[in-house]
């Protein structure tokens, strides 16, 4: 996938035009997601001269879970193949610092993008939405697409948490018009906004249009239930049952997300996301 009216702009990982920036420039301790430590900065062990993962099949079989669920969303190939004209930090040790130092900023300004090309696309099939949220998302997709092609110089001195209040905003103001569409559903108090529902049997529930931004559904049941205009916006999903549900329609949804949660080849998702492999194996 790439951005809408950005076509140079991926947001989808390509790794064979990255120079395993995710498995380098990143650090992660042991936990039930990954079988060791590694510090910033340092390359993975298990990471090959070429690149490439020597366990890339046996992942989630060896305790790496945590690799199977990251997702840069296109970033590694935007700083290795734009910011840094295609030089890797190996063949060139003096790009390895300001290339580690550029990969999560640049990172992390794909995942707004990712949110805001849906939230216009959102605002566009929704004739409820202002046109004042419209304009403002435009403008905000335009400037976080130049952010992310600064020089390697200018992107750690970035304000993005300044940014990230601008685009909830934007992006909460887009959600309300949308789930206001489904009307007339009524939830139970324990669902909204960051609601805990660790382990929680939804089966059966009526959840469309709910606000579910920032809930914790770790484990929690959702099989077979209808998402349609629920807004999932940093839900914790991870090992939530999603078998047979249909999230076709679900709000602000990414690849992370998906592949943190379980579900099958009956589970619904949205058009630009694809099953995890562990969802059909």
């Amino acid at each position: 996938m790439r951005l809408t009216g950005y076509p140079e702009v991926p947001l989808t990982a390509d790794c064979s035009s990255c120079f395993a920036l995710c498995c380098s420039a990143l650090g992660f301790e042991r936990s039930s997601d990954f079988a060791h430590d590694k510090p910033i900065g340092r390359a993975c062990h298990n990471l090959a001269d070429d690149f490439s993962c020597t366990i890339h099949r046996k992942l989630r079989d060896t305790g790496y879970k945590g690799c199977t669920v990251f997702d840069c969303f296109g970033a590694g190939q935007q700083v290795a193949q734009a910011t840094f004209g295609g030089r890797s930090w190996t063949d060139h040790p003096e790009v390895r610092v300001p290339m580690f130092a550029a990969f999560p900023v640049v990172r992390d300004l794909h995942e707004i993008l990712w949110y805001l090309d849906e939230a216009l696309a959102l605002a566009a099939g929704a004739p409820e939405v202002a046109p004042g949220v419209r304009t403002t998302i435009a403008a905000l997709l335009e400037e976080t697409t130049a952010l992310a092609r600064l020089d390697a110089d200018r992107l750690p001195g970035l304000d993005l948490e300044a940014l990230r209040r601008r685009v909830g905003d934007a992006l909460t103001a887009v959600s309300a018009s949308v789930r206001r569409s489904a009307a007339g559903t009524r939830h139970p108090r324990r669902i909204g906004p960051g609601a805990d529902l660790l382990g929680v049997d939804l089966t059966g529930r009526t959840l469309r249009g709910a606000d579910l931004r920032g809930a914790y559904l770790i484990a929690a049941d959702l099989s077979g239930v209808d998402l349609d205009r629920v807004d999932l916006l940093g839900a914790d999903l991870r090992d939530t049952r999603l078998h047979g549900a249909d999230l076709s329609g679900a709000l602000f949804l990414t690849p992370m997300q998906v592949a943190a949660a379980l579900g099958d080849r009956g589970t619904r998702l949205p058009r630009r996301l694809s099953a995890p492999q562990h969802w059909l194996a």
